[in-house]
Order: structure tokens, then sequence, then C-alpha cells
């Protein structure tokens, strides 16, 4: 018998004797996880000064067939571009108008499908783009501390989820599910906000910073991410097919309805401590039915609470 042909018999044997020990040894329980505040627990310690009314000049009522969509707008970001959408819905551009787009894990758009011959408007054509802003314009920003991979700071601001970059003094509004985008062509200023969609799937983080986003969905989120998918391109609706197309009633500011048919919601304000334990009970999440608890939490996945005022 060779020296090697021993070594290697030595080393069956070793591996024999561990597998046998493993298996003798009892597995060992996962150690159960601690109770810890839910979220719910939270929103219900939470005190008047933690909520914020929604602005009237900053609220859309976008009307379907199937109940209302309502909207916030960021002026603090895209201060132009929230301004022309404020006189497109004036001018009562958007009524009897449709959903143009659903597209899976994506976006779900509305305007006008007839593009050769498209509904006249009396506001701006075009509005330069507001991709970034400058730090110091957009109010105060909550710092999430858990890192981000596309911004080297990532955080709130009044309520709407921003990133920022100190090195170039800017900030900006994020795709998170809710966002609402302004859709435009190739051209950077091609947009105005007369098409808009908002993100219905997945966080397409790569458009921040390419497209303008101009709020967020508050209240009929599951009104838009139940419309049938478009077979088209994009997930467009076929234009030889415009019974695929979810007509919109109408688009009003809250500010123009009057205030007894208003609906009265109240947004969690991002810049609380309540807030912040809102997003600490979901980065660390106890038992029982947990097992693991993540520890982190990335910024599209800290929800931000809206609750009807009693």
């Amino acid at each position: 018998m060779t020296a090697s042909t021993t070594a290697v018999r030595l080393a069956a044997a070793a591996l024999a004797l561990l597998a046998t020990s493993a298996q003798a040894a009892p597995a060992k329980a996962a150690r159960e996880l601690p109770p810890r505040p839910t979220v719910a627990d939270v929103l219900k310690a939470s005190k008047p000064a933690d909520w914020r009314p929604l602005d009237p000049e900053n609220t859309l009522y976008m009307d379907l067939p199937t109940g209302r969509v309502i909207i916030e707008l960021a002026p603090n970001f895209a201060p132009n571009t929230a301004a022309n959408i404020r006189a497109l819905v004036r001018e009562k551009y958007f009524d009897n108008l449709f959903i143009i787009r659903s597209q899976e894990g994506f976006v779900v758009q509305w305007g006008d499908p007839d593009e050769e011959n498209p509904k006249p408007f009396q506001a701006a054509k075009t509005v330069k783009a507001e991709f970034t802003a400058p730090i110091k314009s957009v109010g105060n920003f909550t710092r999430l501390k858990d890192g981000d991979v596309y911004a080297p700071q990532v955080g709130h601001v009044n309520g709407f989820p921003a990133a920022r970059d100190p090195a170039t003094g800017q900030a900006w509004l994020v795709h998170c599910p809710t966002m609402i985008g302004v859709a435009r062509d190739t051209g950077a200023d091609t947009g105005n906000g007369s098409q808009l969609y908002t993100v219905i799937g997945h966080a397409p983080r790569a458009l921040d910073r390419n497209i303008t986003v101009v709020g967020r969905v508050v209240v009929g989120m599951p009104l838009l991410s139940v419309q049938p998918r478009g077979t088209g391109a994009l997930g467009f609706y076929d234009y030889e097919q415009p019974e695929q197309r979810t007509p919109i009633k109408l688009v009003r500011m809250a500010a123009d309805v009057p205030e007894a048919e208003r609906n009265k919601f109240e947004v969690m304000r991002t810049d609380s401590a309540t807030y912040q334990a809102v997003v600490d009970a979901q980065r660390h999440r106890g038992g029982p039915w947990n097992k693991v608890s993540p520890g982190k939490i990335d910024l599209c996945g800290a929800t931000i609470p809206v609750r009807e005022q009693k």
C-alpha cells in the first residue's frame, strides 16, 4: 500500500466519522424572535400631530367608473410641472380621456390615445424637465439609515420617498410604486403633464433622474393596478380596439370641489418620531410568525401610512 493510498483512506474514514456525528447530534431549534411592536401598534399609539392633511391645492381627484383615485402633487420637486398639471385639470383637459396603457409589473398610464388628432389644451405644450431639484428647495429631508444602491442618500421629504447627492447639491423623487411620473419623448423637455403614469410593479429605479416625478397616488392604487393589461407594445391598448381603454370621468383639484364633498385623508408626517417607529417596525420584525428579522429596509419598502379623518 502506498503512502498516497493510505492518506486517501484516512481522509475517507474521517469524513465518515463526521457524517455519523452530525446525524447523531440533535438539530438546534431556531431561536424564537421576541415580540416587537407592529406597524398597527405604532399607528394605534400615534398622536394628531403625527399626521398632516392633504393640501387641496396640490391634491387631484381622478374619478374612474370604479371609484376615485387621489393624487398628491410634489411642487417642491417639480414646481413648473405641477403648475402645468393644475392648469390642465382646471381647463378640464383630462375629462373623458382614458387610461391608455397597463404594462404588467411596470406602469399604468393615462392621457389622450389619439396622437394624430389630440385633444387641444391651453396649458404649456412643453415644460423644461425637472428631473432633480436643489437640496435647499425641497424641504426637510429625513434620511433612511439603511443605505441604497442608486443614490448616495435616501429618505423622505414631506411624505414622498426621495434621494439626494450632497456632492452635487441635488435631490429627486424616486420611482417607488405609487409614484407619478410625466411621460415624455426622447427629448428631456418633451413632457408637460398631459400624459401621466404611476408605478404598479417593481420599483424601476433606473428611471430616477431620467423622468420628472411629480407626486404619488395616496388613495386608489387598487383601481389602477387591476386595469386589464394592454396587448400592444409596452402595454399600450390597441388603438383599433377602444373598448380596451378605461374612461376617465373627470379630474378635479380638491380645492375646486366644495369642502363638504372633499375626501378627508391624512398622511403621516415622515419627519415625525412616530414615522421612524413605523419604519423600525418594518425593519425589525418580531415573533412569533416571523422566524428571521431582516434588520434592514429599502426605501420603497418603507410604506407611508394614510388614514381617513374621522
